[in-house]
């Protein structure tokens, strides 16, 4: 099944400008088949160029206007997969955007870690950040029809939305595939990045996660747990954000005594990974856990939506500390949107201490019924 990709479009859209294009993304989400496709559409105007090639390195790392200017002759798109892999490639970037006219540069990175520390400075102004993530029930609903939708929705939940998913026969297909992801790629890039004490640590900390969905996270209880440092803990949960496999909100607080807002909860952007790293695809009538799957599904997909519509709230969950708790705030301009996640269709009203201390948010509930109009389309409350 050939899913259109919503940055894809986005990416074209901007090609022509005198730019760097940056796309991230975790490994296996469809990097190289975007820009090979725009390599398609484009056919003699693209060059691409493989980061991880030693030969291409060494070519790209011998930075001088005329190695550059017979690289790249007759091209209006260059682009590089991997970009991270080269050495100085911010270096390398700015020197092309900036010597050789009427190109557009396209770098793929699987971690923004590497990548931004690698282009930040040196591409300031004359770059864009495009993001990909596994796809998003928006870029399905292009394709798919909405009854079909509503039969996959559990399925969904289970073993998420990596392409390479659709490509398989059968769920014990899904399910092997999964387990390989998080034995062999998902931790790939953190791992060769410096001071990583190795896989184990790393693994059972997504584990721990795994288990907290869609509650407080005490770095203090993780690093006893894993028997290292908090500091050590804080950063390696900042380094796997910056790989997306997983992204926190804080609590949100206007100095309500009562509200908490030191603390986080950690998701994950796939539900499919999750589930890989508790080994539980058992389906959804027989689990203890529906409520946490639905609740990072539908927070996952949110975001991804708004990213690719470019609207960029902060996000946040509130609590007080006598348990009375929203999902998920969204705060853009000034103005606050509350939602909560329900996967039954129990009716719930808006906490007493939230209505009190912000009477102008708006609030509702995501539920089986309603939920594709917040993760497909831009939903007013």
């Amino acid at each position: 099944m050939d899913i259109p990709r919503i940055v894809q479009d986005q990416i074209e859209s901007k090609i022509g400008q005198q730019k760097v294009i940056l796309l991230y993304g975790t490994r296996r989400t469809g990097k190289t088949t975007i820009i090979e496709k725009i390599v398609q559409k484009f056919s003699s105007d693209a060059l691409l160029l493989h980061g991880e090639d030693m030969q291409i390195s060494a070519i790209l790392q011998n930075r001088t206007i005329a190695n550059y200017q017979q690289l790249t002759k007759g091209k209006k798109i260059i682009i590089i997969d991997e970009a991270q892999a080269i050495p100085e490639i911010g270096k390398i970037l700015k020197l092309l955007i900036d010597t050789i006219k009427g190109i557009t540069v396209i770098a793929t990175g699987s971690s923004s870690f590497d990548l931004v520390n690698k282009t930040g400075e040196p591409l300031v102004g004359r770059n864009l950040a495009f993001y990909l993530y596994p796809i998003a029930q928006a870029e399905l609903s292009t394709i798919e029809e909405f009854l079909t939708t509503k039969q996959n929705l559990e399925e969904r939940l289970i073993y998420g939305s990596y392409p390479e998913l659709w490509h398989l026969n059968n769920l014990q297909e899904r399910e092997t595939y999964l387990k390989q992801m998080v034995n062999s790629y998902l931790l790939k890039d953190l791992l060769s990045f410096e001071n990583i004490k190795g896989a184990d640590i790393l693994f059972k900390l997504l584990q721990m996660l795994s288990w907290q969905v869609g509650s407080q996270v005490s770095t203090v209880e993780l690093a006893t747990n894993l028997q290292i440092n908090k500091a050590t803990v804080e950063r390696y949960l900042d380094l796997l954000s910056k790989v997306f496999i997983i992204y926190p909100l804080s609590g949100y607080s206007n100095n309500l005594r009562k509200e908490v807002s030191k603390s986080k909860k950690w998701y994950f952007f796939d539900n499919g990974i999750r589930n890989a790293l508790i080994n539980n695809f058992s389906p959804i009538n027989q689990r203890n856990d529906i409520g946490q799957l639905w609740e990072q599904y539908i927070l996952s997909e949110r975001i991804k939506f708004n990213r690719y519509s470019n609207y960029q709230p902060q996000y946040y969950f509130w609590r007080t500390y006598d348990g009375q708790e929203i999902d998920l705030i969204e705060l853009y301009n000034g103005q606050l949107q509350a939602l909560e996640c329900k996967w039954k269709d129990a009716k719930t009203k808006i906490p007493t201490a939230f209505a009190k201390a912000y009477s102008e948010a708006k609030f509702a509930i995501i539920n089986k019924e309603n939920y594709l109009d917040w993760i497909t389309s831009n939903q007013p409350i």
